[in-house]
């Protein structure tokens, strides 16, 4: 079967939207696009000329020599632009639209960010060059230190982990390391409820068990559960703050407090840091290391497979052990300690000094707003949050009651009866032109439906959101279910079967599928 006949055969199954179907599967601007290994009669076809390659003699794969053509497309430069920008209008971007992900912060990406990185001196520089060759990138690095060790309020950082997940697995290391060191062997990590999903794996990374703490009616840590848990065998206690239900934990200077009786550390998770920069300092708050999310806080891009960044914030206790490279300041010239041995490091995570891009991008971002402006940031996110929320509460259900931080949960008490899910009021939400908000997370609400407009959205956009919501909501308590089990309609591809896409999965492409 031809493409465009599969198209069509497609089109008439229900995978597009409309009874009306095109010959060519194409609605106006939103053209079908087959896959790259599907154009017709177009393999082993290029373009340009090569070369042949050279002939290799021996086997130099391990017995793994490819045995026939690799079936990529031969395309012409048209066909291949065609094809990608194609496909790239079937997705959904921050530059398109309001994009609601709670936890995610996915934010608007300044263009001064990219146009600085891609300075020569900046996108040029080399991590294998000789350190008095790269003193502005040194520099760089070591400003962007300075920044986020004030922000936090903790002495000392590590720049390399290269995400959120990794700077915990630096910070907890940071911790064992410095329990080691004292030769006190404790076991137990504290995870309450309302921590990020990855708190509890990066412990147990780490080698130590688990005790979960849950949270009370309020959505924070039950005081009263978390004291019975300390003792003497407790290493840690990872928090989120604020949590993952976007509220700030009230009773952290207690908890900070009966961690200390105990000899334990107390790590925080700060991926929502950018619901509290410039208002409040966690080293303040008798916090021992902390992992910020450059893209959650200081605007770096986020999503598809980019380089993340997770640089960590450590106290005076655990700066000895902090991973190498570190960057330092040796009179009027910047240097580097990168060999284990020459501190107490617990050694390197990363195979250089951390994501440089990411590095330019934030501290532009800093440069720009300056400390008045990050304080900004952190009131408008939560000025944001708090708008959507006191906008929706009369028609959908929160979670917990009381004002909120940088994002706002609801569950789905206000869908009961009406045969309307989470997942259908989502789907709804996509024909209606926005990204589902997080979904059925976090796990100590049910039907957790988490919203975060973050400070780069106008009020305008936002009202428009609310109306929609407002809108789906009402035609979910009219019982409106056909509606919402047919959705999306619109979109290029219709609701997938998800049951059988989680059992049976198909990840791999044949010529024969």
């Amino acid at each position: 079967m031809s493409s465009w006949s599969q198209s069509l055969s497609n089109f008439e199954e229900g995978a597009v939207a409309n009874d009306f179907a095109t010959f060519t599967g194409n609605k106006a601007l939103e053209l079908e696009e087959s896959l790259i290994f599907e154009k017709p009669d177009a393999f082993n076809q290029t373009g340009v000329d090569f070369d042949d390659a050279p002939e290799i003699s021996g086997d130099k794969l391990g017995g793994i020599n490819r045995e026939g053509q690799i079936g990529l497309a031969g395309l012409s430069e048209p066909e291949t632009i065609r094809h990608y920008t194609r496909l790239s209008r079937m997705n959904y971007a921050i530059d398109m639209g309001f994009y609601p992900l709670g936890s995610c912060t996915m934010k608007h990406n300044p263009r001064l960010n990219e146009r600085v990185a891609r300075l020569p001196g900046m996108a040029d520089v080399h991590p294998l060059q000789p350190v008095k060759t790269a003193q502005g990138a040194l520099q760089v690095i070591y400003d962007l230190h300075e920044w986020l060790v004030e922000l936090t309020g903790l002495p000392a950082i590590a720049m390399s982990p290269a995400a959120g997940a990794h700077g915990e697995l630096c910070g907890m290391m940071a911790i064992r390391s410095a329990l080691e060191a004292k030769g006190d062997k404790r076991e137990i990590v504290l995870v309450p409820e309302s921590a990020h999903g990855t708190n509890p794996a990066t412990a147990a990374l780490c080698g130590y068990k688990i005790q979960s703490i849950p949270c009370d009616e309020f959505g924070r840590v039950e005081l009263g559960a978390f004291k019975e848990a300390l003792n003497d065998r407790v290493a840690a206690l990872m928090l989120t703050n604020p949590n993952t239900c976007g509220l700030f934990e009230t009773d952290i200077l207690e908890i900070s407090k009966e961690l200390k009786k105990v000899g334990a550390f107390f790590y925080c998770d700060g991926a929502n840091f950018n619901a509290i920069v410039g208002r409040v300092r966690p080293g303040d708050l008798g916090i021992d290391c902390m992992h910020m999310n450059l893209h959650k806080t200081f605007s770096t891009p986020h999503g598809g497979g980019g380089p993340g960044s997770g640089p960590v914030t450590l106290s005076a206790e655990l700066a000895p052990y902090a991973p190498v490279p570190i960057v330092v300041k040796n009179g009027d010239q910047l240097d580097l300690i990168e060999h284990v041995g020459e501190t107490k490091s617990f050694g390197r995570m990363k195979g250089f000094h951390g994501q440089m891009g990411m590095f330019v991008r934030a501290l532009s971002y800093m440069m720009s707003h300056g400390a008045d402006g990050l304080r900004q940031v952190a009131e408008d996110a939560v000025l944001n949050a708090n708008y959507v929320l006191a906008s929706l509460k009369d028609v959908m259900s929160p979670a917990y009651e009381g004002s909120c931080m940088h994002e706002c949960l609801f569950d789905d008490k206000f869908l009961k009866d009406t045969g309307v899910s989470t997942l259908d009021f989502s789907k709804a939400m996509i024909d209606e032109g926005y990204h589902p908000m997080t979904m059925y997370f976090p796990l100590v609400v049910h039907g957790a439906m988490l919203i975060e407009p973050t400070e780069t959205e106008s009020k305008e956009k936002l009202d428009e959101f609310i109306a929609a919501m407002r809108h789906l909501a009402e035609k979910a308590k009219a019982g409106e279910t056909d509606f919402f089990a047919q959705a999306p309609v619109y979109s290029p591809r219709r609701r997938l079967d998800e049951t059988l896409a989680a059992r049976q999965p198909v990840l791999r492409w044949s010529k024969d599928s």
